[in-house]
């Protein structure tokens, strides 16, 4: 299925366009092998870096291409429609930037063009093994010593632990609660940096998270990035556009799902005429691509809030809950189209069932968007 993009210019097409050829030639014939095999694909990443995805969202003069936050998510949706574990990976690159983008010195700063570039690869380590949702009750802790920290604690499902280049480590450099949270710019040989085993996952193999101990962890101060003690507000503030692109990438999900499922019930013939045209199908099918439209809509409704300057934190909330919940729906029943053979690996259906639960759960499980949601429309 065509899908039709209104977008702002001309340029905005043929990066699309762009997107397209990449995901078709670079993409398309490597998913299954690194899905199978979990190994994870940093040189398809430098690839998508070198051409120029892997900044889309920042300032040119930061080593960005300077593009809305509509078209964007957009190129996450071609890519995710692909590869999901690609696309996920560039969506927490995207979120990993924004620390110094937004809050860095000018020497953190210098780095930019080769974070933006994708030559340095960003991971985004807030969770830990006994706070995921209660982000605010974090207990790595880092202690001041002459012109360093020391920071010692773990990390939990930290996404490319391992393979980044730099982390973006939230410790706590003060009291109890939100207020005593820094953000740290940590390279990834710092020595007592220690990335884990790998995850053993469902699905999404190729990007398998890995939990992350620091054990003495010498950061120099000055790779403190903004003001100490006021790390979790630029940690909210990165987690507010992160849902634009898990939104995102569920609904590329959501949208492979729809067309596999539509062709292969075309195709695939009983009582003598194709499963399509039965009504049970028909409606299922037409009840699929409804669900990923409006799943859409509301996710270019937040980026193109986002792109005004506009508050869109509750909106991008609702499209992160929104769209993960719709590609949960969506690959389950194109699954069912199937039948039987949409319960083995010969088709991508089922691979793409068990990728779309994690959408559910990162960047804040759909029990916080709707806690936030909530709490937003009662206060």
């Amino acid at each position: 299925m065509t899908v039709d993009r209104m977008l702002p210019t001309p340029e905005a097409h043929d990066l699309l366009d762009l997107t397209t050829e990449i995901a078709t030639r670079e993409l398309a014939g490597k998913a299954d092998d690194f899905e199978a095999r979990g190994e994870f694909p940093r040189e398809v990443l430098r690839t998508l870096g070198r051409s120029g995805l892997l900044g889309l969202p920042y300032p040119e003069a930061d080593g960005g291409a300077a593009q809305p936050y509509e078209v964007y998510v957009q190129v996450l949706e071609i890519l995710a429609g692909t590869w999901l574990g690609i696309a996920e990976a560039v969506s927490v690159h995207t979120l990993s930037c924004f620390p110094v983008a937004g809050f860095g010195t000018e020497k953190q700063r210098a780095m930019l063009p080769d974070m933006l570039g994708g030559e340095l690869l960003g991971a985004y380590a807030l969770s830990e093994p006994q706070g995921g949702s209660d982000a605010a009750a974090l207990t790595t802790r880092a202690v001041a010593e002459g012109e360093e920290y020391v920071v010692t604690g773990t990390k939990a499902w930290i996404t490319h632990s391992g393979h980044a280049d730099f982390y973006n480590i939230f410790c706590r450099t003060g009291g109890p609660g939100a207020r005593g949270i820094s953000c740290l710019l940590v390279d990834a040989d710092t020595v007592g940096l220690l990335p884990q085993t790998p995850e053993k996952l469902m699905g999404l193999r190729s990007s398998a998270p890995a939990a992350l101990v620091l054990d003495g962890a010498r950061v120099p101060r000055e790779r403190l990035v903004g003001t100490e003690n006021e790390g979790f507000a630029i940690a909210m503030k990165a987690l507010d556009s992160g849902r634009l692109g898990i939104a995102a990438c569920a609904v590329g999900l959501a949208q492979a799902a729809v067309d596999y499922a539509t062709g292969y019930a075309k195709e695939r013939e009983q009582f003598g005429k194709p499963i399509a045209q039965f009504q049970g199908i028909g409606f299922m099918l037409a009840d699929m691509a409804t669900q990923v439209s409006a799943a859409r809509a509301l996710l270019l409704h937040a980026a193109r809030l986002k792109d005004a300057g506009r508050p869109f934190s509750i909106e991008a909330a609702k499209a992160k809950l929104f769209a993960t919940d719709v590609a949960m729906k969506v690959t389950t029943d194109a699954v069912q189209v199937l039948g039987g053979a949409g319960y083995v690996s010969d088709h991508p259906v089922e691979r793409w069932f068990r990728e779309a639960k994690v959408l559910q759960i990162v960047e804040g499980t759909n029990q916080i968007q709707r806690l936030v949601i909530a709490r937003s429309m009662t206060a």
